[in-house]
């Protein structure tokens, strides 16, 4: 099953975070952060939202920064996916 946003929405995945610091600690489930780095899986056709023109600048396999709130959370065969507003991303991550 696949997902196809709608107008300016794009659908996330998650990047897990880091198990292990710089200096080589193992850090145990509790102690990790929630990430905010993910990768784009879908993106919407952009177009007219709320009576302006929304050109997508984002793209399939882009890492990005999203505000640590916002979309909202589906799970669709086994996997945890987030649909957020293109505007709730913050920055690409290369």
């Amino acid at each position: 099953m696949t997902m196809k946003p709608l107008s300016d929405r794009v659908v996330i995945k998650m990047v897990e975070a880091e198990e292990t610091t710089k200096s080589g600690i193992i850090l145990a489930g509790s102690a990790k952060e929630k990430p905010q780095i993910a990768e784009v899986v879908a993106v919407g056709p952009g177009g007219n939202v709320d009576g302006k023109d929304v050109t997508m600048y984002v793209k399939v396999g882009d890492k990005v920064i999203t505000t640590k709130y916002s979309g909202t959370e589906v799970k669709m065969d086994g996997v945890e996916y987030t649909i957020v507003r293109q505007n709730d991303i913050l920055a690409f991550v290369e």
